[in-house]
């Protein structure tokens, strides 16, 4: 089972851009986004999977995109285009692979293996898509199933689909299976990606809902559109008030070591509220670093 991943790293914009689409890719060089997925699926034309494919790979050989963490979301397992895409993909050296539909710890294991065997530099980890009831049955296995599994992102279109749910605001019928998943990331140590949002002409919903994603518990979100990276980021960063807390809360327990019981503004502090406080004040110097150096 995956232990505690490195050290925190922002995932909390996470943007789909169709590899297809070259202006789009140069535009992602601008964007103040944490990560990207550099698309070969949903987003591109069969007619157009092969231009993609170079473009992507192009894209992330370049060095152009700063400290953007690169990803490449190829074709899902026993499409007639996965196999290409991962070697190519594996050849390129992202810093991550995105699977579609991945359905068990079976799959991941063999992806994995794929990628090892088509050389992928030890930096590519893999990145699961987890979009069917039976994968959120089961997430636990797939999050557990190898160590190169850094990332599980939520499809929360397909999962709807599979449902025969609606899409309705505060996303009640998909709540069982984002808990599960949520449950499986924490007891494996793996980060976790809130799904898309779909109507981009709703700023108000989309907010709510990546305050929602942030209150349960998920790293970051996906994204459809550049338009909605700047709200996602602020969604999920610290605001100046947590983080001052957190200041006053490692303060107060410093300045009380010994004493037996510690409080701040007139709430006992516990070590659970030192680590809460400690990863907060880590989130907030990595989303620091990250966006002093993105430009």
């Amino acid at each position: 089972m995956s232990g505690e991943h490195a050290a925190y790293r922002p995932r909390r914009s996470v943007l789909y851009m169709p590899a297809s689409n070259e202006r789009a890719l140069e535009k992602a060089k601008t964007l103040l986004v944490d990560a990207l997925i550099l698309d070969l699926e949903d987003a591109v034309a069969p007619d157009a999977k092969e231009q993609a494919r170079e473009n992507a790979c192009a894209a992330v050989r370049s060095g152009d995109y700063g400290r953007r963490e690169l990803t490449i979301r190829v074709n899902g397992i026993g499409t007639q285009w996965h196999e290409a895409d991962l070697a190519a993909a594996c050849a390129a050296g992202p810093d991550g692979i995105v699977v579609p539909k991945v359905g068990s710890a079976d799959e991941v294991r063999r992806l994995v293996a794929a990628m090892e065997a088509a050389g992928a530099p030890a930096h590519t980890m893999l990145w699961a898509m987890v979009e069917t009831p039976q994968a959120m049955l089961h997430c636990e296995e797939i999050a557990g199933a190898s160590d190169r599994l850094a990332v599980l992102v939520m499809g929360t279109n397909d999962l709807a689909k599979e449902l025969h749910a609606e899409h309705v605001p505060g996303r009640q019928p998909l709540m069982a299976g984002l808990g599960l998943c949520l449950l499986a990331a924490r007891a494996t140590g793996t980060v976790i990606l809130d799904g898309v949002y779909n109507n981009v002409k709703d700023p108000e919903g989309f907010e709510a809902e990546c305050l929602q994603g942030r209150q349960m518990g998920f790293d970051g979100k996906t994204l459809i559109h550049p338009g909605q990276v700047e709200a996602c980021n602020a969604a999920f960063a610290p605001s100046e008030a947590q983080v001052e807390e957190a200041r006053g809360i490692l303060q107060a327990w410093e300045d009380g070591a010994g004493s037996g019981v510690v409080t701040y503004n007139g709430r006992m502090v516990e070590n659970l509220h030192v680590e809460t406080a400690r990863r907060v004040l880590d989130i907030d110097e990595a989303i620091r670093a990250l966006e002093s150096s993105t430009t």
